[in-house]
């Protein structure tokens, strides 16, 4: 059987040795890799990819969420396990849109480790599990109304939640367990989940489309200004015609890349 391949990142040292030595142990896993950075991780993910990256959510120059949808974007097949040094909200949600298939916490029980590990390995997404938490729940239903406005203005390129959807995260977020919510709703707990998966595959599609229209807005100056030295125009001008272009040009490359997300 061919070895799950497995590189790791963490700033420390010992709990990251740790890691390596639990998966030494076992027969299905190759550790291919570590260091202590999540930037130098991605240099070296890009010489020699793994099928599983376990990257920090913190490290000092770029977080676990940002090198996360940097892998995703440029390798989609490597799936990433972020780890906490505890369990917090904002962190867990910006791991969720960032595309990680998990998060940890690194008081885990090693064969609680092995578990997920193997699970990831497989494709699932156990993180998603995380959006049955009332407050990340009240934080999904918050993140796509703030986009409402913005989706309007770009032909509702970007995810929307669907009536169920919204339902369903209503009712977790009104405080009701899983059982609760099936009951509630008059669904199974299978049917709840699918919907949640299709909620995981929207935000991590919005935030990286949302990505590439904030790095567009910063380079609008400079593409301006490069059309107007082009036409023999001031640095500060461009026609109409010149700005509908570069517009229709981002669109359809919005298109496009939301089409290889979804």
């Amino acid at each position: 059987m061919e070895k799950v391949k497995v590189f790791l990142s963490d700033p420390q040292v010992l709990f990251r040795e740790g890691i390596h030595f639990i998966l030494s142990g076992e027969d299905d896993f190759e550790v291919i890799g570590e260091t202590t950075s999540n930037q130098e991780a991605f240099t070296l993910i890009e010489t020699n990819p793994p099928n599983i990256a376990i990257l920090s959510m913190q490290d000092a120059k770029t977080s676990g969420a940002e090198i996360t949808r940097r892998i995703k974007r440029n390798f989609p097949s490597i799936s990433v396990i972020l780890t906490l040094d505890k369990k917090d909200e904002e962190q867990l949600f910006a791991a969720i849109k960032s595309g990680a298939s998990a998060c940890i916490t690194k008081d885990t029980d090693p064969e609680f480790l092995l578990d997920i590990i193997r699970v990831v390995a497989q494709g699932s997404y156990p993180i998603m599990e995380e959006i049955l938490l009332p407050g990340l729940a009240s934080m999904v239903l918050a993140e796509f109304e703030e986009l409402t406005a913005v989706n309007e203005q770009i032909d509702n390129l970007l995810g929307s939640l669907t009536p169920k959807e919204t339902q369903v995260l209503t009712t977790i977020a009104a405080g009701n367990t899983i059982e609760q919510v099936a009951e509630k709703l008059d669904i199974t707990e299978e049917t709840i989940r699918r919907n949640l998966r299709l909620v995981l595959n929207k935000l991590v599609s919005n935030e990286q489309a949302r990505a590439l229209i904030e790095a567009a807005q910063r380079g609008l100056p400079a593409i301006i200004a490069g059309a107007g030295k082009r036409a023999g125009k001031a640095d500060d001008y461009v026609t109409k015609a010149e700005f509908n272009e570069f517009k229709d040009t981002l669109m359809e490359r919005l298109k496009s890349f939301i089409g290889e997300l979804t």
